[in-house]
C-alpha cells in the first residue's frame, strides 16, 4: 500500500536550491547589498561589510560610519579566527568627574544616565571616537576579496536614489524617550538643519511609512571613503569636518583623538557548552556575560524541565540575574581594570552558581544594563566556510549630523557612568561595556552557527536563549529566533506577550515579579545562520524588517 492509499499526506518536494552562502540582517536593502556581493564573487567578509555600510544609510538612527562596531570572523582558508573591537573611546579631554556634580540617576529603563543640563539636548560632549570605519578597513585589508571601493556601491546607490521608511525605522523615528530622561527621537532628528531636511516633513514631524529618504551628502561622503580609504575618516576631509562640528557644538573630540584611534584585536573567548564551543567577544563586549549564563545552565537538564515552562523560565532567569550582577560589578574595559574572566567562566564558579539556584536562592539584581537598543547586526557565511558576525551601533544617537556629510555621530558617552570610581566611569581613552555579542559556534573545530542581535541590555539574554534553542532543543535557526523569549535584567522577569498567562501566574506563585511586554517578538532582535551538513539556514527576527538571503 502506497502513501496515497494509506491516507498519509506527503510534503511537496522542495524545488528551491539549498544555499551554501547566506547573509541575514534586519534591513532588506542591506541584505540585498550583501547577497549581491556574494553573487558577484565576494566572500563573507565582503558581503558583511557591504551590508553594514548600507545599513548605515537605510537605518540612520541605528548605525553608521559615525558609530562603533565589534566584528568576529572565522576564516578556515587562512586559519584566522579573531575579534576586532571598535567600541568608541572617550576623548582625551574627557574627565572622570566631568558630569559628577550634575548626576541625577540612572534612566528609569536602565538605558543610560540622567545628567542635569543634558536631559533635553543631544550633547556633542556625549560623542565617543567612532570606531566602525577602522573595523571595516582593518578586516577588509586582511581578509577581503573584492576591491574596497566595491563595498560602497550599493550604499551609495541607496543614498542617492532613496529608500523608503520601513515599519521599524518609523517606530524609531517617532520614539518618545522623554519619560526615561532622554530626548525624543523627533527632537534628535531635528537637532541639526541637515537632520530636519533629511528626515522631517514640512510640519516638523518625522517622515512616514513609505515616504522616501534621499541623502546625496552621505553618498558624497561614502565616495570619499571609497576612494581615499579609512584615512579620510580619521585624518582627512571627513576628520576635519567632524572636528569642526565638535568645535561648533562644544564637543570634546579633536584631531588627535581621531588620528590616534586603534582597533582592539584579540582572540575570542572559547566557552565549552554540551560538546560545542562558543566563540564570544571578550570584554568590554558582552561575550563573557553570555558565556557565564550558559556555563551555569549546562549544569541543568533543561530539556527535562520543558521549554518555557515555569521551572525552565525560573532557572534560566536566575542564571541571567547572576551574570547580570557580575557584569555590573566586574565587566569593563580591561585596559583600565582587571576583569576576572577566568573565574567567571570557570567550572568551580559555574558549579557554585548552579548549586545556589538548586537551593532555591534568588539573586537580587537592581538593574543590569545601561547601553541602548540603537543597534544593528549582520551575519554572513560563504561557500568556503568563512563566517562573519558583526554588531554595530550609534549607541544613544547624538542627533548631531556632521554638516554637509550626511551621517550622525554616536552618543556612546551616555553609556558611561558619570560617577567616578566605578567600573563604567569616564576616563580618557576608555571603552564602555557593551552588550554587543557577535557570536560564532564551533563543533569539532568547524564553524556551524553565526548569530548576534541589536537590542541593548537585552542582547545577551536573547543570544543566550537562541543558543539554548539551537543546541539544547534542536530548533532550526528561524524557529530558534522566533520562539517566545523572556528577560531578567532586573528583579522583574519580563515576558514576551506570547508566553502563556498560565506560565506567568505560576511564576508569580513562585514569588517572582513579572511584567508582560506588549510585543509578540520582544527582547532584542536576533539574526543568525546555521550550517549543518554544508547547507546554510538563516533566521531573521520578526521584530525587525529583515530576512535571510541565500546564494
Amino acid at each position: 500500500m502506497g502513501p496515497a492509499e494509506s491516507g498519509e499526506v506527503t510534503r511537496p518536494e522542495r524545488r528551491l536550491p539549498s544555499p551554501r552562502a547566506m547573509v541575514v540582517a534586519p534591513q532588506p536593502e542591506a541584505v540585498e547589498a550583501g547577497a549581491a556581493m556574494l553573487a558577484a564573487g565576494g566572500n563573507a567578509l565582503d558581503a558583511a561589510l557591504a551590508c553594514a555600510i548600507t545599513q548605515g544609510v537605510v537605518d540612520p538612527m541605528m548605525c553608521g560610519i559615525g558609530g562603533i562596531a565589534t566584528l568576529q570572523v572565522f576564516d578556515p582558508a587562512s586559519g584566522t579566527h579573531t575579534v576586532l573591537n571598535g567600541l568608541g573611546t572617550c576623548p582625551a579631554a574627557a574627565r572622570p568627574d566631568m558630569w559628577a556634580e550634575h548626576f541625577l540617576g540612572e534612566c528609569p529603563d536602565g538605558f543610560g544616565y540622567r545628567v542635569r543640563g543634558y536631559e533635553n539636548e543631544c550633547g556633542a560632549q556625549a560623542v565617543t571616537v567612532p570606531g566602525a570605519v577602522r573595523v571595516f578597513a582593518e578586516a577588509h585589508a586582511r581578509l577581503g576579496r573584492k576591491d574596497w571601493a566595491s563595498l560602497f556601491e550599493a550604499a551609495i546607490g541607496f543614498a542617492e536614489e532613496g529608500w523608503i521608511i520601513r515599519p521599524h525605522v518609523q517606530a524609531m523615528f517617532t520614539l518618545d524617550e522623554r519619560p526615561y530622561g532622554r530626548m525624543s527621537y523627533p527632537e534628535k532628528l531635528g537637532y541639526t538643519e541637515d537632520g530636519r531636511r533629511l528626515y522631517l516633513r514640512e510640519d516638523g514631524t518625522p517622515k512616514r511609512l513609505g515616504e522616501v529618504v534621499r541623502n546625496p551628502e552621505l553618498a558624497a561622503t561614502l565616495r570619499v571613503l571609497a576612494e581615499g580609504g579609512a584615512e579620510e575618516f580619521y585624518r582627512g576631509r571627513i576628520a576635519r569636518a567632524i572636528v569642526a562640528a565638535m568645535e561648533a557644538r562644544g564637543g570634546l573630540i579633536d584631531a588627535g583623538d581621531l588620528d590616534g584611534f586603534r582597533v582592539a584585536e584579540g582572540a575570542p573567548l572559547r566557552v565549552p557548552y554540551r560538546g560545542y564551543e562558543l566563540a564570544l567577544p571578550e570584554p568590554p563586549a558582552g561575550g563573557v556575560v553570555v558565556g557565564e549564563m550558559l556555563r551555569i545552565l549546562e549544569r541543568f537538564d533543561l530539556v527535562a524541565l520543558g521549554h518555557n515552562t515555569p521551572d525552565y523560565v525560573a532557572v534560566v532567569a536566575e542564571a541571567m540575574k547572576i551574570a547580570g550582577i557580575d557584569k555590573e560589578a566586574h565587566v569593563c574595559d580591561p585596559a583600565f581594570q582587571d576583569v576576572p574572566v577566568g573565574r567567571l567562566l570557570s567550572d568551580g564558579y559555574a558549579d557554585a552558581c548552579a548549586a545556589r539556584i538548586r537551593r532555591g536562592e534568588r539573586a537580587s539584581l537592581t538593574r543590569a544594563g545601561s547601553d541602548a537598543p540603537n543597534t544593528t547586526h549582520v551575519s554572513c557565511v560563504d561557500a568556503e566556510g568563512m563566517m562573519v558576525s558583526m554588531t554595530h551601533t550609534l549607541a544613544v544617537p547624538s542627533g548631531l549630523i556632521v554638516p554637509g556629510m550626511g551621517f550622525m555621530l554616536n552618543g556612546a558617552m551616555n553609556w558611561m557612568d558619570p560617577r567616578p570610581g566605578r567600573a563604567g566611569s569616564i576616563a580618557p581613552g576608555k571603552r564602555r561595556y557593551s552588550s554587543m555579542t557577535p557570536t560564532i559556534v564551533l563543533r569539532e573545530g568547524k564553524p556551524v552557527v553565526t548569530l548576534g542581535a541589536p537590542g541593548g541590555a537585552w542582547i545577551t539574554v536573547a543570544v543566550a536563549q537562541v543558543l539554548l534553542n539551537l543546541l539544547d532543543w534542536g530548533m532550526g535557526m528561524q524557529e530558534a529566533v522566533m520562539a517566545p523569549r523572556f528577560s531578567a535584567t532586573s528583579e522583574t522577569i519580563d515576558l514576551s506577550n506570547r508566553i502563556p498567562r498560565a506560565t506567568e501566574r505560576a511564576l508569580r506563585a513562585m514569588g517572582y515579579a513579572t511584567k508582560r511586554s506588549y510585543q509578540s517578538y520582544a527582547f532584542a532582535g536576533v539574526h543568525g545562520i546555521a550550517v549543518w551538513d554544508g547547507t546554510a539556514e538563516g533566521g531573521a527576527d520578526p521584530q525587525r524588517d529583515g530576512y535571510a538571503a541565500g546564494v
